[in-house]
């Protein structure tokens, strides 16, 4: 029992031992093209029932790609397709009405978003504007972010970028109104986590 703990306890020290905080500096040599890390991103939505709560739910298949320029923010890149069938709200049978009669997922088989601009409001803060195609209607976003910082990430040898955004967007632009007169709310607000690996 002693010696297990004792492996354990070293197994503790030796990750320790290689993590080290993020750089949030913007450094030139972070420039490059990364790849988003499935395991490590997240796009989280709420949106209003009736009033009585915010209904919350996210998407599990999320992929994109970065084109990041440290120096020149603006010469930035990030295109993110997400899967409409992996929408996931902790009930699986609403999960295939959701991805379904609303997402009409068979025939618009993925959520895009393409950013056109990049424009700092802060030393590591910024607003991404870029076009949002979902339901066959694109229509422009934008994405108040902020750059986590720049780190290793365990199983993966290069640079790792991390970001955290939030945004909102009426469904109605989109063509998607039902149960408006409900009380289901229009706007849907959204918060999004992601790393980025170096490519």
């Amino acid at each position: 029992m002693k010696y297990r703990f004792l492996l354990f306890a070293l197994f503790v020290l030796g990750l320790s031992a290689c993590f080290t905080p993020p750089e949030v500096t913007r450094a030139p040599e972070l420039k490059g093209n990364y790849v988003l890390d499935p395991a490590h991103a997240s796009v989280v939505w709420r949106i209003s029932h009736v009033g009585l709560s915010n209904y919350t739910a996210r998407f599990d298949d999320i992929r994109g790609t970065l084109v990041f320029d440290a120096v020149v923010p603006a010469n930035s890149k990030v295109d993110i397709i997400i899967d409409p069938l992996s929408v996931s709200t902790g009930d699986k049978t609403f999960d295939e009405t959701i991805s379904g009669d609303y997402f009409k997922a068979d025939k618009f088989t993925q959520i895009r978003f393409t950013s056109t601009d990049v424009k700092l409001t802060g030393e590591n803060t910024g607003v991404i504007t870029g076009n949002l195609e979902f339901l066959g209607v694109t229509v422009p976003v934008s994405l108040n972010t902020i750059f986590n910082g720049a780190g290793k990430s365990f199983g993966h040898k290069g640079k790792t970028l991390g970001f955290s955004a939030t945004g909102s967007l009426k469904r109605s632009d989109f063509g998607l109104d039902t149960l408006l007169n409900f009380g289901i709310g229009d706007e849907v607000n959204f918060t999004i986590e992601v790393e980025f690996n170096e490519a």
